[in-house]
């Protein structure tokens, strides 16, 4: 949730910045919002997709969680990946999840991929003003298989093959741009999530943590961690 600090009444002709005040007391962190600046990714496969997130959660430059879980759970084989204002990205998951309950309790049946990735689109897209979120809606379907949308800041829905967001994202466009193939399996697309996320966790400052990972299928969905000393290694120059 959105925690925003609390300040004292200022007085008629007092000085909110006066001498050893409240707002002098209170580190700059405090009033800013908590942001989940982040690297989000999914990938689909045949039969599925891999979703994976760092952990770190922001207030300014002040860590506030380290082991934040940004893969959440839509429906039985639907998850979103979220970045942006935790706030917001929590109360739009929370909202979607609702809806497409019923919506499924209407249809007796599992609702569709696309169907989670439209209400995304539509909230986002109604208070994009007001909203910062990025999302990243993946799962599988009995119609379509796994499917992978991007739901931008600003509401746009596009379906692709695989999708990376978050502040860590622009580190790391040249290495899934290159590293990428159709037809990679389930453990070849695990490795390549884990591997991009590693990559931009070790530039961006708002990335961080252990590495959060999950494969939906027909099955159902498989979780893993990567705790900070099992990470990736390469030779950063």
């Amino acid at each position: 949730t959105l925690f925003r600090s609390v300040m004292m009444p200022v007085q008629r002709g007092e000085s909110a910045a006066r001498p050893g005040s409240y707002a002098d007391l209170t580190p700059d962190w405090t009033h800013a919002e908590v942001s989940t600046g982040t690297t989000i990714m999914a990938v689909e496969f045949d039969g599925g997709v891999v979703i994976g997130a760092d952990s770190r959660t922001t207030t300014g430059a002040y860590i506030a969680n380290r082991v934040t879980d940004k893969l959440t759970p839509i429906h039985d084989r639907i998850y979103c990946c979220r970045s942006g204002s935790a706030a917001d990205t929590q109360a739009i998951a929370d909202a979607v999840a609702y809806q497409l309950g019923f919506h499924s309790i209407e249809l007796d049946e599992p609702p569709l991929v696309h169907t989670a990735a439209s209400l995304f689109k539509e909230m986002c897209y109604k208070y994009r003003e007001d909203l910062t979120a990025g999302i990243i809606v993946a799962g599988w379907d009995s119609r379509k298989g796994g499917q992978v949308y991007s739901v931008p800041m600003g509401g746009m829905m596009v379906h692709q093959p695989f999708s990376i967001g978050g502040s860590g994202s622009s580190y790391i466009y040249g290495f899934v741009d290159s590293s990428y193939k159709k037809g990679m399996t389930k453990e070849e697309c695990l490795t390549f999530t884990a591997n991009a996320v590693a990559l931009a966790m070790e530039r961006d400052g708002s990335s961080g943590g252990v590495i959060r990972l999950a494969a939906i299928t027909e099955g159902g969905v498989e979780r893993k961690v990567i705790l900070g000393n099992e990470l990736p290694r390469f030779n950063i120059g």
